[in-house]
């Protein structure tokens, strides 16, 4: 196990800065998720501790020990990738003991790490097959694998489940969990799924456009968003936005009712936004005081139903409710009350008040 500092990490192409400072200490065993959109960072971060990229300035610690200079291999870290970067013509045993064999371990000691680690994984049947003979499950099972029987001190995922199909992400989900709880390796995971973040970690990094816009627990990130950006991002559906000049008079009144004072001051400043999320909406009957919206369309996902909607000034938004209560229709006129607590408010900046 390895505790990591990220002291003011930087990195830039040219004049062009794309990761803006950050800060993080990691504790021996804890799993970190670097979670953002496509271009936010989130990669070169992970390459930049891997080594795999230059530092710009600031810098990585593994063990209280700074790594900057330090070649990949002398980091005792172990990467996975997300198009698994398998041997095409070794098999599975060849593939798993490849990083070992560059090491000059003994074979006894190889041989007898790779069945352990194949055990693990169930991969025991496969170890004489090709990458070719398998399925991607299994593919990324061998990248594990390999990854696992090196003992690193830290262990990198590069997006590893982006190429498997929806089932298969939730079963190998589950696999990665288990396995670096059993394992106990400190380990630090990119991904731009949202659900792959809340499930996986400890803690989770929400990057955007290079800055660290929240660092925390996922519930924690999630009930308490600290940007617009966070709050869209994390959740599904995302958080409804508008403004407090789309309201009514009655609904104003309302909705500052359930404010701080600061919040309450806020909304009387140009380009403040309001936020929703659409699991905190409830379909209510006619009243002044409530949103009202148009509906476009339901959809209709079993357990819970999603209405998509338009406010009277034409902001889109989304309401979850039970599957089992009726489906509006389209163009069809509707209330709806948000829980107590529920509301949030954003500054120009995007900061949350």
């Amino acid at each position: 196990m390895a505790t990591i500092k990220l002291g003011n990490l930087k990195k830039s192409f040219g004049k062009t800065e794309v990761i803006h400072g950050i800060d993080i200490d990691i504790d021996e065993g804890e799993f970190i998720v670097i979670v953002g959109p496509s271009g936010c960072g989130k990669s070169t971060m992970l390459r930049m501790v891997a080594g795999l990229e230059t530092i710009t300035s600031g810098e990585v610690q593994i063990n209280g020990a700074r790594v900057n200079e330090l070649e990949p291999m002398d980091r005792n870290i172990a990467m996975v990738f997300q198009n698994y970067a398998l041997y095409p013509h070794m098999c599975v045993f060849d593939n798993m003991a490849y990083g070992l064999k560059i090491a000059k371990m003994p074979k006894p000691e190889i041989a007898e790490r790779v069945r352990a680690v194949a055990e693990m994984l169930e991969l025991e049947e496969y170890l004489q097959r090709r990458p070719r003979e398998l399925s991607g499950g299994q593919r990324q099972r061998v990248a594990m694998g390999r990854a696992i029987v090196r003992k690193p001190d830290v262990f990198l995922f590069d997006e590893p489940l982006s190429n498997l199909d929806a089932k298969l992400r939730v079963q190998m989900r589950l696999e990665i969990k288990e396995l670096q709880r059993s394992l106990a390796v400190t380990t630090l995971y990119v991904t731009h799924d949202q659900v792959e973040a809340m499930t996986l970690a400890d803690r989770m990094i929400v990057m955007n456009d290079g800055i660290a816009d929240q660092i925390g627990a996922p519930l924690d990130v999630y009930e308490n968003p600290a940007t617009a950006f966070v709050a869209g991002f994390i959740g599904s559906p995302a958080t409804n936005f508008f403004g407090a000049d789309e309201l009514t008079v009655s609904q104003n009144k309302a909705l500052t009712a359930a404010l701080n004072d600061a919040e309450r001051a806020a909304l009387d400043q140009p380009a403040t936004m309001i936020g929703i999320r659409p699991e905190h909406l409830q379909i209510c009957e006619p009243n002044g005081a409530c949103l009202t919206l148009t509906v476009n369309y339901s959809e209709a996902l079993g357990a819970e139903t999603l209405i998509h909607g338009k406010l009277p000034k034409g902001t889109a938004i989304t309401i979850r409710q039970n599957g089992r209560l009726p489906l509006p229709e389209g163009g069809q006129e509707l209330s709806a009350v948000w829980s107590e607590h529920s509301v949030m408010v954003f500054e120009q900046n995007g900061r949350r008040v």
